[in-house]
Parts: structure tokens; sequence; C-alpha cells
């Protein structure tokens, strides 16, 4: 009896070594057949005509038989005010962008002329917008939304180049003839005045030409934008590095989407041409394969409607199967009264059954962070302070990480001992209480040859103070809104009691919705150190970051850009309003378009966070203020 669990070992080990065999025979013969090729798309219009069933209208646009043109909104003023309209125009079939296998987006060239006419002498808009979209039946708003996103789209995946003729302060214009690029919302990441191609959308006497070419494997966009008619201009009139995957499906609707505001304006589209090329993994019949045969088997069990044999590698592993059950039965049933064994398989069935995070962080090898930032190279680099360097990386599944590699000087900083015991007790603290929106999951770590590292999610969009200090002007409701976003997660995490350590602008990050990520958390490396561990001063302190945040982020300066170094930014937004002049240290490239008494109230919850440490107040109630601010 005792020769049976060894005799059962030995038949599974047998069995699992055949299976692993064939297993990797089924992969590297999956692998043979499965070559890498390129799948493309060519769309070519040079009219429109509304019989074409390849393109759909949706909204108010339509194909004017008359002109052979795409109008959004239609012409005719019989048939409903042109004002405040809102219209697309899509290919009717879906192209394949993205390929999911390899990570790679679709690159693309497209070119198309149009014109802005305008029935009165009102310059504002709004606006035509080439876009990429994930469905061919939703339309955004209209005015200086240009139909491109509406409420409902939190999180719609969409790419769109906007050709705007409104200034709209709140979305951050710089004017109101301007070419944007947009990443899932109306704020664009990137603009360019027409004015440096030579080019006003305003002239309604001429046809314009843009051409929009996209290198998904070098992620790099170029616009030209020029005349109809006229060669390509040689200088781009917007040039600059562009990851689309956060924002493609596989499978995607391209066309051109509008709106107007309290104007007669249409937009016309004259021509339009299309190609796209993405990779594809695509399978092959084998050749050992005898077709003979195989039309044989068919035919005889097509005729009286039998399925086919089952496999004979279906045939083991269910013999496998059977087997492996009647051993451990016949195994058990005779151990029933040797308690220790049950207790040894209770044991193992409970540890079988204990759920495994999803999200656990691991160890990192110094070689894998190596590779994933091209060997810390300073083109990655997304941020640095006193205490390392954060960079972008691409881990070899594709996935992007920002690692935050501290520096050797701070490391040696502190005569303690650097004690890592601390640093994965913290990574443990955070990854079992964080499920939030707004605060980053850590990835894992690295502690290898006098290095030591932290990995996060990286966030597409970047940090806040890239938005802030150098992206044209971030209007006021999306300040507030990050402000909100930034107070949510900070007053979650209080109330698990932990504290962030690190807030700045450079540590804040915007997702695809644009909703701000606390990342890069602190940690303390040495034992020893008085009054880390304690979560009420960590606590205080944040929310004094978080006072110091808002400052920066109302009136549009930096802490060290304030001239009176002993003051600082607090003491002299604190000296303003003692002056009652708290209005003057609003951004001033906000211009009129502010909630003045928002933007005052919320000032004032910053001062009060940066008060006294016994006088400040908690997260949750800070919170509370800026829900009665709003």
């Amino acid at each position: 009896m005792d020769s049976l669990p060894c005799l059962w070992w030995i038949w599974l080990i047998i069995s699992i070594t055949f299976l692993a065999k064939q297993e990797t025979q089924l992969l590297a013969h999956n692998h043979q057949k499965r070559p890498t090729t390129n799948v493309a798309k060519h769309l070519h219009f040079p009219s429109f005509h509304p019989s074409n069933p390849e393109l759909k209208c949706l909204g108010n646009a339509v194909i004017s038989e008359e002109k052979g043109v795409i109008q959004i909104p239609h012409a005719s003023l019989e048939v409903q005010p042109q004002t405040y309209q809102v219209g697309r125009a899509l290919y009717s079939s879906h192209i394949r962008l993205f390929d999911p296998m390899t990570l790679t987006p679709a690159s693309f060239q497209t070119t198309f002329s149009f014109q802005f006419t305008n029935s009165t002498t009102n310059r504002s808009g709004n606006g035509l917008a080439f876009v990429i979209v994930p469905d061919e039946f939703t339309t955004g708003k209209p005015g200086p939304w240009l139909g491109i996103v509406n409420d409902a789209c939190n999180h719609y995946k969409v790419f769109a180049v906007e050709f705007d003729t409104s200034h709209d302060l709140q979305f951050g214009d710089p004017n109101d003839d301007h070419v944007g690029i947009n990443l899932g919302t109306i704020v664009s990441f990137k603009t360019a005045n027409s004015s440096e191609a030579s080019v006003s959308l305003h002239n309604h006497t001429v046809v314009h030409r843009v051409w929009i070419t996209y290198d998904g494997y070098l992620r790099w966009i170029t616009l030209h934008l020029g005349i109809d008619g006229d060669p390509k201009p040689s200088q781009p009139l917007l040039s600059s590095s562009l990851n689309l995957s956060p924002f493609l499906e596989e499978y995607m609707f391209v066309g051109f989407s509008a709106s107007t505001g309290d104007s007669s304006q249409i937009h016309n589209i004259f021509s339009w041409n299309f190609s796209s090329t993405v990779p594809a993994s695509l399978p092959i019949p084998s050749p050992k394969i005898c077709h003979r045969n195989v039309k044989h088997q068919v035919s005889k069990y097509s005729k009286t409607g039998q399925r086919a044999p089952p496999s004979g590698f279906l045939i083991f592993v269910t013999l496998l199967g059977l087997c492996s059950l009647a051993f451990l039965g016949f195994y058990f049933s005779s151990q029933r009264n040797k308690s220790s064994s049950e207790e040894a398989f209770s044991r193992f069935l409970e540890r079988r059954k204990r759920p495994m995070l999803p999200s656990k962080p691991r160890k990192f090898t110094f070689t894998e962070l190596y590779s994933a930032t091209q060997r810390f190279s300073r083109v990655h680099v997304l941020a640095s302070d006193a205490s390392g360097v954060l960079y972008r990386g691409t881990l070899t599944n594709g996935y992007h990480v920002a690692v935050r590699r501290f520096s050797t000087r701070f490391l040696g900083s502190s005569s303690s001992r650097f004690d890592w015991v601390r640093v994965k007790k913290r990574i443990n603290e955070i990854t079992q209480v964080v499920a939030h929106p707004s605060l980053p999951i850590i990835r894992g770590w690295c502690c290898e040859s006098g290095e030591a590292m932290i990995v996060y999610d990286h966030y597409q969009n970047g940090s806040l103070d890239r938005w802030l200090f150098g992206l044209g002007t971030l209007p006021w409701t999306w300040r507030f809104k990050l402000i909100k976003d930034i107070a949510e997660a900070l007053s979650f995490l209080h109330s698990k009691q932990l504290a962030h350590g690190n807030l700045n602008t450079s540590t804040i990050f915007l997702d695809v919705n644009y909703r701000a990520v606390v990342g890069d958390y602190r940690f303390g490396f040495f034992s020893g150190e008085s009054g880390r561990d304690d979560p009420v001063s960590g606590m205080r302190a944040d929310v004094f970051g978080f006072g110091m945040l808002i400052l920066e982020i109302v009136t549009g300066k930096k802490e060290e850009e304030v001239g009176d170094e002993e003051v600082g930014l607090s003491g002299f937004v604190g000296e303003m309003h003692g002056k009652g002049e708290m209005v003057k240290v609003v951004d001033e490239r906000l211009g009129d378009r502010v909630n003045w008494e928002e933007a005052c109230r919320v000032l004032k919850i910053g001062l009060s966070c940066t008060t006294a440490s016994c006088s400040r107040p908690n997260m949750n109630e800070v919170l509370q203020c800026l829900t009665n601010a709003h």
C-alpha cells in the first residue's frame, strides 16, 4: 500500500513530461506558422456622391449632390438653422488600425481638401476635425467641442486633428485660427497657428489642403497645411512624437467631425484619400497536412451528420485524468485513519483556494529595467529631483512603466543602515489598500548591484507640470477638476492611515481620461529615520504639500518663480489676500475665463493647508470645502 503514492508520483511526472513536450512542440509549430505580414487599406474619394454606400453621415452632416462635397452642417437654410449644429461623416466600414499581438499602431497617411464658408460676419466657427473613433453611431457636442466628445464619452478612445476657428480659453486655445492634435479630449496636447503655414482658415475664398502622416513604428506624426493645387509645403506645420496605442482599438472608424456655435459656418470637404498599413500575424496551413485525407474525412462526416472523431491527444488527457482520480481516491481512502495526512491535505487544499492578487508587485532584475529604459537614456527622463530620476520604460511584453531610480548620492546620504525590509513593507501596505483611480499601482522593485528602483504604471499624458507650465494654458475648469481629483486621492489614502510623502506638480500624472493620478510615493530607505513611520506627521506634511499644489495650479507659478525667496509663494498669496487683491494672483493667462469667486475660495483653502501644522485641516475637511466651493 505504501508503494502506491510512489507509483502515482512516477505516473504523474511521466505524464507531465509528455504533456510539456507536446505543448512545446505545439507552441513551436504555432510560432512557425504565424508569420508577420502587413494589412493595408486604401480609400480614394476625388469627390462625394449621396448614393455612395461607403460613406455614412451622422447628425447634421450631408453629402451635397449638387456640389459633390460633404457639408457639416447642411447648407440649406430652409431645412433648419445652421447654428449649434453637429455632424460626422465616416467611412462606413471599420479599419484595422492596431495590432494587439505586437501592441503596434498602424502607420497611415491621409490628405483632404476643405473650405469653410460663412454667411455672417462673425468669425467664430467653430471648426472641423479629422477623427479616428471606435464606433459609427456617436456624435459629440456642438459649439467648441467640434462634435469630438460629449458628456457620455468619459472612456472614449478618439484621436482628432482639429482645424479650429474659435478662440475658447476654457480649452486652452491659442487663438481663433489654429490646428491642434487631440487625444481623447477636446483639449489639444499640441497646437500651431495656421499663420505659420501662411494660411488662414478664415479665408473663405480658397480651398485648403492638409497632409497628415503617422509612423506607427517610430510613433511620430507630421502635418502639412497649404492651398489645394499648390505643392506640398516643405516644412511641416506640426511635427511631434506621439504614441497612439492607448487611444486605438484593433478596429476603428475614420472620417470627419464638425460643429457650429452661434454662427452659420459651413464646413465643406471636397476630396479625401486615406491609406494605412498595420502588422498582423496570420496562420497558414501546415505543409504536413494531407489535403486528400482531410477532404475525405470532411465529406465522410458531413454526409452522415456525425461529429469528427476526437484527437488522440484529447483521448490521452481524458485517460490521464481518470487514472489520476482513481489513484487519488484509492490512496486517500486507504489513509483515512491517518489524521496527520488528512490535516496536511486540508492545508494543501486551503493554500490552493487562497486568491492571488493580480497586481501583486514583483522583483525586477537590474538588466530588465536597464533594457526597458534603453540604458537609462536621457530621452526617457520624466522627472528628477534630489532623490533620483523617474524614467519611462517599456518591458519586453510591451507594457509601459515608470521607473524611479534612486541616486547613489541619495542612498549614501544617511549614516543609517539601508533597510529593504522597510521598503517592501511600505510597498505591501500601499498595494493592499490602494484601490482608487487617482492612485497608481506599484508594479515592483529592484534591489541589485547597489541600485534601488521602484516600478509604477506609466501614464502617457505625462505630468501636471508639463501641462501647467509647458503646454499652452490649462483652462480653469480643468484646473479645478485636477485639484479635486488630487484631494479625493489623498483623502482616500489618509483614510487607510497612509501618507504619500512626495507631492509636487512633477509627481502628479494625467491618465488617458485626463484624471489626476498622485504617483511616485515617498519611501524611507534607512532604519532609524525619525518620524518617517509616523502616519500622523506624514499626513500633515501631505496637507501642506497639497496646499502648495493648489497655489501653483491657481497662480500658474512655481515656488521658485516668486520674486521674494524669503516670503515664498504662500507668503505672497497671503499678503495679497490681506490687501484684498487675491484676484491678482490668479494666472493671468486665463484672462476673463475664470470663475473668480471659485478661484478665490480655492486659494483660501490652499492658504489654510500651509498654516502651522497644528492648525491645518485634514484632507477629509479639505475635500468637503472644495465640494462646497464648486
